[in-house]
C-alpha cells in the first residue's frame, strides 16, 4: 500500500521551523540523543537562536574544514580558536558554528542522513531560528559530466527516476515529495557564473541506497549483470535528466521541505560514470574538487548576508 505524504509547509514573513508532530508538546524534556544536546540540558536559543545558513555534508572532516573556510571568507576567523565539536560528547556527528553559520556531517546514505535531519529539524525548532536555508555539500558520480563539475540539483529522484521519497512507517510505504527551492538552484546557478571558478550545472540528482549495485558498478563484491546492462541504465537516467549520483538526495529534499527549510544540493562530480565506475583521480585533484561545493556556498552565503545588511 502507497500513501502518498506531499506536507505543503506555510511560509510567514518570518518563516519558522517547522516540526510536525503533536507529541513533541507534551514532553517535558527532548534529548537529541546523537548531538548529546538537549532542551533541559542546553539552552538551545541562546546556543543556535541567530543560525540562518546551515550547510551539511556526508564527511565529519569536510565539516570541519567548511567551517574554518567560512570562518575566513566572512571575516570572523579567529587564530586562537579551534572551532569546538559543539557534539563532542558522541561520536556520531560533529557540528561547528561561527556566526550564522552551522556545520554538521550526516554521515553516509539515507538512514544517517535522516536521524540527523530529525534532531537538527527539531533543534533549529527549538532555537526558535527563522528563515533558514540547508545546503548540503557533497560529492557523486556524474553523468555525462567532466570530472569536477558541480551540480545544483534541480530534482532529487529515486533509482526509477521518480521524484519521491519512500519509507515503510507501521508496516505501510509511506511516498514524499522531494520537490527542492528552484530559485535558490538559480541563485547558486548566478553565484557560479559569478565565481568564474569551475563549471556548475543545474540538473536531477538520483539517489540510491547504495555505492555499488544500487549505482550500477561493475566493481562491487557482487554484481549479476553486465556492462550492456549498465550502460542501457544510465543512459535512461540521463535521458531522465540525472546529471549525478549520490546516496542522500531524497530523504534531505523531502524532509527540508516538510521542516519548511529552504533548501539545495550541491555535488562535485569525482567522475563520469559513463566512463567507469573507480574514483582514480590523485588526492590533490580529488581535494580541490572536493574543494568547489564549499566555495560555491562561502559565496552565497556572504552574498545574501551582504544584501540583507548583516554587519559581519
Amino acid at each position: 500500500m502507497l500513501l502518498w505524504l506531499s506536507i505543503k509547509p506555510f511560509f510567514l514573513p518570518s518563516s519558522p521551523v517547522i516540526v510536525q508532530n503533536p507529541h513533541l508538546e507534551g514532553m517535558t524534556e527532548d534529548i537529541l540523543y546523537h548531538f548529546d544536546l538537549g532542551t533541559s540540558s542546553h539552552n538551545l536559543p541562546a546556543m543556535f537562536g541567530d543560525v540562518k545558513f546551515v550547510c551539511v555534508g556526508g564527511s565529519s572532516r569536510r565539516m570541519k574544514t567548511f567551517i574554518e573556510y567560512i570562518a575566513g571568507v566572512l571575516g570572523l576567523e579567529d587564530p586562537n580558536s579551534e572551532y569546538p565539536n559543539i557534539c563532542a560528547g558522541t561520536d556520531r556527528y560533529v557540528m561547528y558554528k561561527v556566526g550564522p553559520v552551522l556545520a554538521v556531517n550526516h554521515g553516509m546514505g539515507v538512514p544517517s542522513t535522516a536521524i540527523m535531519l530529525h534532531e537538527l529539524i527539531k533543534l533549529l525548532h527549538y532555537a526558535r531560528c527563522t528563515n533558514v536555508t540547508i545546503l548540503r555539500l557533497g560529492t557523486s558520480g556524474g553523468l555525462g559530466l567532466n570530472p569536477g563539475t558541480v551540480v545544483v540539483t534541480k530534482q532529487a529522484v529515486d533509482p526509477t527516476f521518480q521524484p519521491k521519497f519512500e519509507q515503510v512507517i507501521l508496516g505501510k510505504t509511506v511516498v514524499r515529495n522531494t520537490d527542492l527551492d528552484h530559485g535558490l538552484a538559480e541563485e547558486l546557478l548566478q553565484c557560479s557564473k559569478e565565481l568564474k571558478q569551475f563549471e556548475t550545472v543545474v540538473g536531477n540528482t538520483m539517489c540510491t541506497s547504495d555505492f555499488y549495485e544500487g549505482q550500477a558498478r561493475l566493481d562491487g563484491a557482487f554484481c549479476f549483470y553486465s556492462e550492456k546492462d549498465k550502460q542501457d541504465y544510465l543512459a535512461k537516467a540521463y535521458e531522465a535528466g540525472v546529471r549525478n549520483i549520490e546516496m542522500e538526495a531524497t530523504v534531505f529534499a523531502a524532509m527540508s521541505k516538510m521542516s519548511g527549510l529552504r533548501a539545495a544540493i550541491l555535488c562535485v562530480t569525482l567522475l563520469n560514470r559513463l566512463d567507469g565506475d573507480q574514483v582514480n583521480s590523485s588526492h590533490e585533484v580529488l581535494k580541490g574538487f572536493q574543494d568547489r561545493p564549499q566555495i560555491l556556498a562561502g559565496h552565497f552565503i556572504k552574498k545574501q548576508l551582504s544584501a540583507s545588511g548583516s554587519n559581519i
